[in-house]
C-alpha cells in the first residue's frame, strides 16, 4: 500500500516526526509505520524494543496525547505501527500547530491558524465578537431597510418595537450585547474600518472566464450591496 492521507512510511524514527503525529491528531488521525519504506516494503529495524518504550514517552512528553505503539514481524524484520486518533482540541508541539494535509504535512500560521484554532472551538469566523465596536457602529437606516424586506417576505415576525439590541439579540448577532463580526458585516457603517480586506467583486464575462468585459470592486455592508444589486436586476429586495 503507498502513502495517504493518513498512513505514512519512515524507515527510520526521527523527533522530526513528532511534527507528523500532532499533524494527524489536528486533522483524520493516521498511522506511521516506522522500518517501512515509502514503496511499502518492510526494511525493518534494529532498536524496536528501545522504541517501543522512547517513542510513547516523546509523544506523550513533546504533544501531550496518547497514541497506539504496535510491534509487528514480517519474515524476520520487525516494524512499528503508531496510530494517532484524531482530536476535537488543537493539539501543538511546542507550541506550533501541525495538520495533515493530502499527504502533507503543513504548519498552521496567520489565518490559517486562526481559522483551524475557531473551527476546533465550535465557531466560525463571523461568529467571533468584536470587542472594538459598539451599536454607534451600526447602520440604523440598512437595518430599516432588512426590517421591510424581512416583513414583505413575510419573515422575522414580532419585531414591531424592538430596539437594537433586543433585534440584534433575536438575530443571534449579539452574545452578552456584544457585536459579533456579522453584525458589522451585515449592518456595519463601516465594515472596512475593522476589517479592510471585506469587499466584493464584481465582473462581467464574455465568451469564457479570462474573457472579463468589467470589474469592479464594492465595500460596505452585505445589505446595502445587496440592496443596490436588487434594484440594478430583476431580483426583488
Amino acid at each position: 500500500m503507498l502513502e495517504q492521507q493518513n498512513i505514512e512510511y519512515k524507515q527510520s524514527w526521527h523527533d522530526e516526526y513528532l511534527k507528523w503525529v500532532c499533524g494527524f491528531a489536528n486533522a483524520q488521525g493516521g498511522v506511521i509505520f516506522i522500518g517501512i519504506d515509502d514503496k511499502g516494503i518492510v526494511v525493518g529495524i534494529d532498536d524496536y524494543k528501545k522504541l517501543m518504550d522512547d517513542i510513547p514517552n516523546k509523544i506523550r512528553n513533546a504533544i501531550g496525547i496518547m497514541v497506539e505503539v504496535n510491534l509487528h514481524e514480517e519474515k524476520g524484520k520487525h516494524f512499528i505501527e503508531i496510530v494517532t486518533h484524531p482530536y476535537s482540541v488543537p493539539i501543538s508541539l511546542r507550541g506550533r500547530y501541525y495538520y495533515r494535509s493530502g499527504s502533507t504535512k503543513q504548519e498552521l500560521t496567520g489565518a490559517s491558524l486562526n481559522e483551524f484554532l475557531l473551527k476546533k472551538s465550535g465557531k466560525t469566523w463571523d461568529d467571533v465578537l468584536e470587542q472594538r465596536a459598539s451599536f454607534e457602529d451600526i447602520d440604523e437606516k440598512i437595518v430599516t431597510i432588512y426590517l421591510k424586506a424581512s416583513e414583505n417576505a413575510g419573515r422575522l415576525p414580532e419585531n414591531e418595537g424592538l430596539g437594537l439590541p433586543e433585534l440584534f439579540e433575536k438575530l443571534r448577532l449579539t452574545e452578552n450585547s456584544q457585536l459579533k463580526r456579522a453584525a458589522l458585516i451585515l449592518f456595519g457603517k463601516n465594515p472596512g474600518k475593522f476589517y479592510p480586506n471585506t469587499f466584493v467583486k464584481i465582473g462581467r464575462f464574455g465568451k469564457d472566464d479570462a474573457d472579463i468585459k468589467f470589474q469592479e470592486t464594492e465595500d460596505g455592508n452585505l445589505i446595502r450591496f445587496f440592496k443596490q444589486f436588487c434594484t440594478n436586476s430583476t431580483i426583488s429586495f
